[in-house]
């Protein structure tokens, strides 16, 4: 293969000043405003400040693209919980409400979660989150998902086990 052939790398900063304009403009056509697609942009190029390793002339917008597509997935995300979070604590009397620093903790508490989550199998998830947060027992998790017992208590532990090794094993 010639040399010419061969990937180069590139500065970060010469990728920027090539693609930021199409990067913006792009996130700003998927998400409609402008303030959260700049944040977004400049996300993207931090991901790749961060991640120490070079970057190559092939196909750098679709390197762009898969990075910023999974921070819009976040982002959506992020706000659909903070939706729901917002609805509930709206059917709340008004002198149960949180301050705004108590609903501030508790987004990020649900963001940790979901995180946590994240990738594993639906009714893993559901299992895990209907014994944790439902309050049910095994059986009753098991009836309600259609399992049996111990495919329930399997379930669950398969997902308190993947939230340990997030929380407390580190990251080779």
């Amino acid at each position: 293969m010639p040399p010419s052939d061969s990937p180069q790398a590139i500065p970060l900063e010469v990728l920027y000043g090539a693609h930021c304009g199409w990067l913006n403009h792009w996130l700003r056509r998927t998400l409609g405003c402008s303030q959260q697609a700049a944040d977004l942009a400049q996300d993207t190029f931090l991901r790749l400040l961060l991640r120490k390793q070079p970057i190559t002339d092939q196909a750098p917008r679709a390197l762009l693209a898969r990075i910023a597509r999974g921070l819009v997935i976040d982002h959506w995300r992020r706000s659909a919980l903070e939706r729901a979070y917002l609805e509930a604590m709206a059917q709340l009397p008004e002198q149960h409400q949180p301050s705004p620093e108590v609903r501030h903790e508790a987004l990020q508490c649900l963001e940790q979660i979901a995180r946590l989550l994240d990738g594993l199998k639906p009714q893993v998830r559901d299992a895990f989150l209907l014994y944790q947060l439902g309050d049910l027992t095994h059986a009753e998790v098991a009836r309600q998902l259609g399992i049996s017992s111990r495919t329930a208590e399997r379930h669950v532990a398969t997902a308190a086990l993947r939230c340990y090794q997030l929380i407390y094993e580190p990251a080779p």
